[in-house]
């Protein structure tokens, strides 16, 4: 057993510099945890220090019973693929594969055996003579995950892999890599700040923001549930609308809209309406919704293929327009009245001050 565990780490560098703030996670056998987060959240310090890159100012790093906290690299048993695929120009792919096994003495017997069973998960028999300048980004990402599983690791540590790959290689080699971590037994660790990456691969996602952990669950909850305004923006695309309004009897004010606030503890004079785009609703003239409604004008319509992404101005309290976006059926939107429905179990609630959730689901 593999298991990693973090244990209150911190990173300073400064005394206004601190990219790592009290993180403690724990990632199991066969697990993938995806960090993920904006650029400067603190999530490649993470992993730095997990690969031994970085020395914690303080907490812990274990790796099963080892505190391996301030071992070297090479003493962790982790194996790491970066973004940039650090491949050997001068090597073919067999070399590529073989290198850090034969430094380890490895016989050649059992070198051509891992190899073997790596190369058919991964699909490099045709390519085990070819250099990486023959190689195209996709390959050669599959190669640099490849001489990763070949060293039978207790953990595997992933630095954006995909990001130097165009959007079709993307998708591609994000389907191979879900294959393969479901064949692995050893932790995972991934690091990404793309959504859709942490979304479709991970077991669990880890949402960073200025060094602290945000939200640490599985996808659909990171999802469905986000536990602060911060999470609850960062994650979806098109993004959550996000609404300052003002309350009045129980009631959040929207123009001329009354929408009713769930149970709450206290009676704010102000609340965060939080509704992804996907999650509203055109109500027809001859509806008689049972959900709370906004109408607003279609100012702006983008096409996105099997769905438009239409953006309405809605009248606040002072009568300013507020921008609520609608992930809607391809049709003729332009320049139009639009009355949706907010369904009650799809809106999220937030704290002005602190953006935590007024509601936990």
């Amino acid at each position: 057993m593999s298991r990693l565990q973090l244990i209150n780490l911190n990173k300073t560098f400064t005394p206004k510099i601190v990219p790592v703030k009290d993180v403690s996670l724990t990632v199991e056998d066969g697990e993938v945890l995806t960090l993920l987060g904006p650029s400067g959240c603190g999530k490649s310090t993470v992993l730095r220090m997990i690969a031994g890159l970085e020395e914690p100012t303080k907490g812990q790093v274990l790796i099963g019973d080892r505190d391996v906290t301030y071992l070297k690299p090479g003493d962790r048993n982790i194996a790491m693929v970066f973004q940039s695929y650090a491949l050997y120009p001068h090597m073919t792919v067999y070399e590529n594969l073989s290198a850090g096994l034969r430094l380890k003495k490895v016989p050649q017997g059992e070198i051509d055996q891992r190899i073997k069973e790596v190369s058919r998960i991964l699909g490099l028999d045709d390519l085990m003579q070819r250099k990486p300048g023959q190689l195209s980004g996709g390959q050669r990402q599959r190669v640099a995950v490849g001489r990763a599983l070949v060293r039978r690791s207790d953990v595997f540590l992933l630095d954006e892999p995909l990001s130097n790959l165009d959007a079709l290689l993307r998708e591609h080699v994000r389907a191979d890599l879900k294959q393969i971590f479901s064949t692995q037994n050893a932790p995972v660790v991934y690091v990404t700040h793309d959504q859709t990456e942490a979304m479709t691969l991970s077991t669990r996602v880890a949402v960073l923001n200025n060094g602290y952990v945000q939200q640490l669950a599985a996808p659909e909850d990171i999802y469905n549930h986000p536990a602060n305004q911060f999470v609850a923006g960062f994650v979806g695309s098109p993004q959550m609308n996000l609404l300052t309004l003002p309350c009045q009897e129980n009631h959040a004010l929207l123009g001329d809209f009354k929408i009713p606030l769930p149970e709450l503890s206290t009676s704010p004079s102000a609340v965060v309406l939080g509704i992804r785009p996907d999650h509203l609703y055109p109500v027809e003239s001859e509806e008689t919704p049972s959900s709370p409604i906004v109408n607003g004008t279609v100012f702006l319509v983008e096409n996105l293929g099997m769905n438009n992404l239409v953006s309405m101005r809605v009248p606040n309290a002072q009568g300013e327009p507020m921008i609520l976006r609608a992930l809607l059926p391809p049709a003729r939107w332009s320049n139009c009245d639009l009355t949706l429905t907010l369904p009650p179990d799809l809106t999220h609630w937030f704290d002005v001050q602190s953006g935590d959730a007024l509601v936990k689901k």
